[in-house]
């Protein structure tokens, strides 16, 4: 793989400008996020990958990176597997989907022990779990995930929150975490069919 470096001066707009000065989103369709879905002061990471690909072991290295030099971490899996949390508990957790099905949905009777889970090194860990493939939207429960978060004040108190989403799902829901997102990460390897899946 070549790797091409062009100088900032060199791209050039209609008008002769650089493109730096240029606004941002100048040209292009914009999605504007809500303002009231932020997720507080906490720096939010989306970490996006093809089945497999090492995805979850990322997310998991990062948040005990974090972890390390300080940082309260929440690391929140959007998988209907729910193992992204699996090395940081050593168990698969409960999701959030099920938790709120197991009280019919009635989030006001939950504590945060019931699906926030203690991991590795201080790192809180959630499953928001998904549908079964086709049979729902991904956004809905990460939509559902977030909002039981702030009701319990998770978010207030979190340095770093890591989404760790499957990126080969069909169902568009799977992007609702970039919403939310500062960065976003996509792991790949040198194929084909991983690169697809993130395209």
């Amino acid at each position: 793989m070549d790797t091409v470096t062009v100088p900032l001066s060199a791209l050039k707009t209609k008008s002769g400008s650089t493109a730096s000065a240029r606004a941002d989103g100048e040209g292009s369709v914009q999605v504007q996020m809500d303002p009231n879905l932020k997720l507080g002061t906490a720096k939010v990471f989306a970490v996006y990958g093809k089945g497999g690909i090492g995805k979850s072991t990322t997310s998991s290295n990062l948040s005990v990176a974090f972890s390390k030099i300080g940082k309260r971490v929440l690391q929140i899996g959007c998988d209907p597997k729910h193992d992204s949390t699996f090395t940081l508990t050593k168990c698969l957790v409960p999701t959030v989907i099920d938790v709120l099905e197991s009280v019919e949905f009635h989030a006001e009777e939950l504590r945060t022990e019931d699906f926030v889970f203690p991991g590795y090194n201080g790192v809180m860990c959630v499953e928001a779990g998904g549908p079964p493939a086709g049979t729902g939207c991904g956004g809905y429960v990460v939509g559902q995930t977030v909002k039981l978060l702030k009701e319990h004040h998770l978010l207030e108190d979190t340095d770093v929150v890591i989404f760790d989403v499957l990126g080969d799902v069909v169902c568009g829901g799977f992007a609702a975490p970039l919403q939310h997102a500062h960065y976003c990460l996509i792991v790949t390897a040198n194929d084909f069919d991983s690169i697809f899946a993130m395209n």
